[in-house]
């Protein structure tokens, strides 16, 4: 049985350079292939190098994600269409519109990841025009793109209506909107993706939301490494190089799909071979 991870960040700094350890466990474990998103200009190379070294598992995804906006140089348009240019497997993410980290205290940034506490957050209208710039772009090329969203649904559906999509759909990633919008969200070519995240007990009102979501558009991601699923759901113990924080493992796709599969009243082999539909009809 072969899992398709929809959103990861395997480049990130907290794995201390064992990308490629991760990745010998994530295909021992049967995962086949992964999006890993890039966040800001300065991870994007960190992307392009997995993708380059291992091209058959790893799809590059390069965009702006709006807790990151700040960082971003004069030229980061022409600097995301030259990564684009020279992959040409790789599709347009993370980006979006996010209200929390606009209403979070340093503090509690810092609780969700401590790289997020000094940072100044840019505000909703240039998250705004960054994202539509994005979304736009996407839509040119029609290219997948990864949509980030939190606390700003409303919007974030005024938004898509409004600006070209790219023909192909997009994923949003970890979603967690009503199921009242899914029909709607659908409809203009959105993909549901679940993190193992809503596995947890306290997050049951969203994973009855996932009940409402199309099976063929319906994706599975780990958001590695972060979203850790609960424990009976992590495979594969990992932690930050210095063994103070966990990390969850793009190896843990397996168990978390599988939950899902259960879940839904759906066999684990007939649900992997829809997923895989599903993650090839967006993602090539």
């Amino acid at each position: 049985m072969n899992f398709h991870d929809a959103h990861n960040h395997l480049q990130d700094d907290r794995f201390g350079g064992r990308q490629d350890t991760l990745l010998r466990e994530a295909a021992e474990a049967g995962v086949a292939r992964m999006v890993v998103n890039g966040s800001c200009e300065e991870d994007w190379p960190a992307v392009a190098a997995l993708a380059e070294l291992h091209p058959d598992r790893v799809i590059p995804a390069f965009g702006y994600h709006p807790w990151y906006l700040h960082e971003r140089s004069r030229g980061w348009h022409e600097v995301l269409e030259g990564w684009l240019a020279g992959h040409p497997e790789a599709v347009l993410g993370e980006i979006g519109l996010d209200r929390w980290i606009l209403d979070q205290s340093r503090s509690a940034r810092a609780r969700h990841n401590p790289a997020l506490a000094e940072i100044e957050p840019a505000s909703f209208a240039i998250q705004e025009e960054v994202f539509v710039w994005q979304l736009r772009f996407a839509a040119e090329r029609n290219l997948p793109v990864t949509i980030h969203c939190l606390q700003a649904w409303g919007r974030m559906l005024e938004l898509l209506r409004a600006n070209p999509r790219p023909e192909v759909g997009f994923l949003l990633h970890s979603y967690g909107g009503p199921a009242e919008m899914i029909g709607g969200l659908a409809k203009l070519g959105a993909y549901f993706g679940f993190p193992g995240y809503f596995a947890h007990e306290r997050k049951s009102r969203q994973f009855e939301v996932f009940r409402q979501v199309p099976l063929d558009r319906l994706l599975v991601e780990t958001d590695a490494p972060d979203q850790m699923p609960p424990d009976r759901l992590v495979t594969h113990r990992l932690a930050t190089v210095d063994g103070t924080t966990a990390l969850n493992h793009p190896a843990n796709l397996g168990a978390i799909q599988n939950f899902l599969a259960g879940k839904l009243g759906i066999e684990t082999g007939e649900f992997a071979a829809r997923i895989a539909e599903n993650f090839g009809r967006l993602f090539g």
